[in-house]
């Protein structure tokens, strides 16, 4: 009985702490391993008087396959919104390269990566919002009923979830794309409009007039684009938290 109940338990745990290993915010390198490990044996015990039903292991190697599912699952849970955030880190990276800011990197302390200013400043941004329209909740909620849809050790397609992550992985490019766009249709029509300055004067000074041109209206593009981030990407966080619904509903 003990070891069924403690079987169960650290199938819960496992859910959990994959949630808080690569979920926005909850994974962030800012928070101390000691803390994360806390929260995740706090939800679980929350948790585990209402969700701790399903199959129970019948030998050790059961358990390890119900182990690495349950391993998946909170995989699976924390990368369906981290994409939101890395769709920004891209967009953040175009717009940098449109700028010609690609050389002023700093180091991402969540990834030990070298990315620019701007794809910091987009990430900042987005993990913002993330907080301000309560995601992170959403997010624990979204664990509660994964247990409900699928018990503990309960995962029965397990092959299901690579090719469903890829398939959620595209929302990455819609993401960087559209909240990149506006910036890089003004700077090409920058580029465009110097181009032909240049040809018609050819002792326009392009090369110094163009590029500060550029990147002053794709600034100020940029900052009044952040006005609508907040709807854009609530929309994208509730968009991801349905698709983790349905490749739950799938993989039961």
């Amino acid at each position: 009985m003990i070891e069924s109940f403690v079987s169960r338990m650290l199938l819960v745990a496992i859910r959990v702490g994959g949630l808080m290993t690569f979920a926005p915010f909850f994974s962030n390198a800012s928070i101390a391993p000691l803390v994360k490990a806390g929260f995740t044996l706090f939800v679980t015990f929350l948790l585990l008087p209402v969700y701790a039903t399903g199959p129970s292991p019948s030998s050790p190697g059961t358990w390890l396959a119900m182990a690495c599912s349950e391993a998946a699952l909170g995989l699976l849970m924390g990368l369906t919104t981290q994409f939101v955030i890395e769709g920004m880190i891209l967009a953040g990276q175009v717009i940098s390269f449109q700028f010609g800011f690609s050389l002023e990197n700093i180091i991402d302390p969540n990834t030990s990566v070298e990315i620019t200013v701007l794809a910091t400043l987009h990430e900042l941004v987005a993990l913002l919002i993330f907080l301000e329209i309560c995601a992170h909740r959403w997010l624990l909620r979204a664990v509660a009923v994964s247990f409900r849809i699928i018990p503990p050790g309960g995962l029965h397609a397990a092959h299901l979830l690579p090719g469903e992550v890829l398939r959620a992985a595209t929302s990455l490019w819609l993401i960087g794309t559209e909240i990149a766009f506006p910036v890089i249709v003004v700077t090409m029509l920058t580029d465009f409009a110097v181009g032909f300055l240049t040809k018609a004067s050819p002792q326009f000074p392009a090369l110094f007039f163009g590029i500060s041109v550029k990147a002053l209206l794709g600034l100020a593009v940029l900052a009044a684009a952040v006005a609508f981030w907040p709807r854009i990407l609530g929309h994208f966080f509730f968009h991801a938290l349905e698709q983790l619904e349905n490749l739950l509903s799938l993989a039961r």
